[in-house]
């Protein structure tokens, strides 16, 4: 904290002085011719720093090319601000409608921003064909210098128009799962199950998995013993699926028994599933395992835990 204040204090201090030069410069632009006329030193400070500080004669062979400037930024700014208006009465009420509109909204805004600066420089007689040539060449130049910023551009166009993903969408990016919360020309942004955001640069962004394109499993694997009578068992949980269902009102499908699912060493494992929407796919299998520990125990059921059996090798009588 105390570098941060030393730092904005010697910033301050810097910004006085540049001010007080300034400042004194103006002032002996001003006052030399007055004190020494037609002199030596006179002559050298109107060539020099009078031609920059001669502000009066600067608006006076000026001015109307600065009101044309000033009416091509205003004419500019409306124009920008019709179109936007435009483009808000033809957005789309959807995630993908909304991002597109916003990347309309910021090319609207930069191409009038860039004919804005065209028209003014034209205005103060810069030769604009030379300039583009200039421009073109500076392009190029920038282009092979920022190969992976145009390959994230091109990453993001090709994600929003082929509805790869949207905000909201829940995507699994290898061992990274997270929440779509924006998607930009150059980077996607996600928050985890921990509410951090992760951002990612769509040139990055590779074997992408939409999860929430459809209905995912919750899955409730639960055990039982060897012992236990499987078609009881099985008749139980039939009979309770319409209870299930009712008591987790987020399963948009089913529940459904799919049978034994694996003949384990100490049990058999059955299988109950849910179809649910992914964003809540963990709580209703938490909520599914806890129906079917109920169910079980009501109807008294077990649930088996890992046992070992141990022998003793007896030993030979003398």
């Amino acid at each position: 904290m105390m570098n941060l204040k030393g730092k904005s204090k010697k910033e301050i201090k810097d910004i006085v002085i540049v001010l007080v030069v300034v400042f004194l410069l103006l002032l002996v632009s001003i006052l030399t011719p007055i004190i020494f006329p037609d002199t030596g030193f006179a002559l050298i400070i109107e060539n020099s720093i009078g031609k920059f500080f001669n502000l009066f004669d600067f608006f006076k062979n000026s001015y109307v090319i600065i009101l044309e400037s000033i009416v091509i930024i205003f004419f500019m700014w409306l124009i920008s601000k019709l179109l936007l208006i435009i483009t808000s009465l033809l957005k789309v009420k959807s995630f993908r409608g909304n991002t597109i509109a916003n990347l309309i909204n910021s090319t609207i805004k930069y191409l009038c921003f860039i004919i804005a600066i065209f028209l003014i420089l034209k205005a103060w007689g810069v030769q604009t064909p030379t300039l583009l040539a200039g421009a073109g060449i500076i392009g190029l130049a920038i282009s092979f210098g920022a190969q992976s910023l145009i390959e994230d551009i091109f990453s993001g166009l090709f994600i929003i128009f082929e509805k790869q993903y949207s905000v909201g969408d829940i995507v699994q990016i290898n061992d990274f799962r997270g929440v779509v919360k924006e998607i930009s020309l150059r980077v996607t942004k996600f928050e985890d199950i921990n509410g951090d955001i992760k951002i990612i640069n769509n040139s990055d962004i590779r074997g992408a998995i939409n999860t929430s394109s459809s209905l995912s499993k919750a899955i409730c694997e639960i055990a039982i013993a060897y012992d236990e009578d499987i078609e009881k068992v099985e008749k139980v949980i039939h009979e309770n699926l319409p209870e299930i269902k009712k008591n987790i009102p987020q399963i948009v499908e089913g529940p459904y028994y799919l049978g034994v699912q694996t003949l384990a060493d100490s049990a058999v494992v059955l299988r109950v599933i849910g179809m649910v929407n992914e964003g809540d796919k963990y709580h209703v299998t938490r909520s599914l395992n806890r129906e079917m520990k109920i169910l079980f125990d009501k109807n008294k059921i077990g649930i088996p835990f890992p046992q070992l059996v141990v022998h003793e090798a007896s030993k030979d009588k003398e």
